[in-house]
């Protein structure tokens, strides 16, 4: 995601009843390696929480403890207000979608996703009613009798979802599944994604190390590092107003500027950052009083949107500006060009974790 793909604002509302899922404790240790550390969380019923972090970071891990298929090594995992930390998969009311949709290709799509009702027990005219509603929500209602192969991957990924929801769970569990997905296909599916925890309402929990993703569907975010969770907001508060240098960084694109240059402009002796969409870039020499700081562009990257501006501060720090791209901008600047940066005071965030 660049920089200057703002978020949009939720128009959801999820329910005022009590959490559709409570971890207090929660850790995993698999040998002297703790992958999810002491993690205490609450899931809104019926919000469409996201669990975003890099590899390794224990958001995996915290889906499938949810799921049942790895057990805690402590703490407590409650679904709908009961403890189920020791109950089998099957014993609760969630169900998961995996990144490789793991369909039968032998099967056609309704029993594919008849499946999950055969193993329950449900009647044949039953499951099968249920699992061609399922595939016609989502928009697959045409291709019952087809096979997995003779599908697109955008298309398995909705007989997975289909698969998934047939059985009516309270909590869908969503693995990376857009990963495997090209470019344009993924961004498609997370709207129809979106809409359709809209329309289903249902609590979806969705693992994902993209932050594009997380920023388009979430409700709420958390954000994962080293099996912990660094910050939870909505998708703006994340942006916005990050609460360290590491949300920062991995979160969209942001500038972080050393104490020694906040020390010298506001007096203070903490890091802070701006992100690049917010910071103005002119030529030198500049009249103005902004508060900024002089550099020399090191590089210009256009990105059809905008223009990315790298420029070099005096003590060696790389800042990046974003312009956007207008019959009058973008070729005022080139490489070795002294400019001068600056922002508004209000878009200063700081960051007193930063190291």
């Amino acid at each position: 995601m660049t920089s200057a793909a703002m978020p949009q604002t939720s128009q959801r509302t999820t329910s005022s009843v009590g959490p559709a899922i409570r971890l207090v404790g929660l850790t995993k240790r698999f040998g002297e390696m703790t992958a999810v550390d002491s993690i205490d969380l609450e899931i809104r019923s019926g919000e469409f929480f996201s669990m975003l972090g890099p590899s390794g970071s224990g958001k995996t891990t915290v889906l499938r403890l949810i799921a049942g298929f790895d057990q805690p090594t402590s703490g407590v995992i409650e679904l709908d207000g009961r403890d189920v930390s020791a109950r089998a998969p099957f014993e609760r009311d969630v169900n998961t979608v995996f990144q490789d949709y793991a369909l039968f290709p032998h099967m056609s799509l309704l029993e594919n996703v008849a499946y999950g009702l055969r193993v329950r027990g449900v009647n044949k005219a039953v499951r099968r009613q249920r699992a061609a509603e399922a595939l016609e929500q989502v928009q697959l209602g045409s291709l019952l009798d087809r096979r997995p192969s003779q599908l697109s991957g955008g298309q398995r990924q909705r007989v997975a979802l289909a698969r998934a929801l047939v059985v009516r769970p309270k909590v869908l569990l969503l693995d990376e599944p857009l990963g495997a997905l090209d470019l344009k296909l993924r961004q498609q599916m997370q709207v129809e994604l979106k809409e359709l925890q809209q329309d289903l309402g249902i609590t979806f929990v969705f693992v994902t190390h993209d932050q594009e993703e997380a920023l388009t569907m979430s409700d709420r975010i958390g954000v994962f590092n080293k099996g912990q969770i660094e910050q939870i907001g909505t998708p703006e508060e994340i942006y916005e107003r990050p609460n360290g240098s590491f949300v920062a960084n991995f979160v969209g694109t942001s500038n972080i500027f050393s104490s020694a240059l906040s020390q010298s402009l506001y007096g203070r002796n903490d890091h802070f950052s701006v992100r690049p969409e917010r910071i103005q870039l002119r030529p030198l020499p500049s009249q103005d009083a902004d508060t900024g700081v002089e550099a020399t562009v090191s590089a210009l990257v256009y990105l059809g949107h905008a223009t990315q501006v790298r420029v070099s501060l005096a003590d060696g720090t790389t800042a990046v500006a974003l312009i956007p791209v207008t019959a009058s901008r973008g070729a005022e600047f080139a490489v070795g060009q002294p400019t001068f940066l600056s922002w508004n005071q209000h878009d200063v965030v700081w960051l007193p974790q930063a190291s």
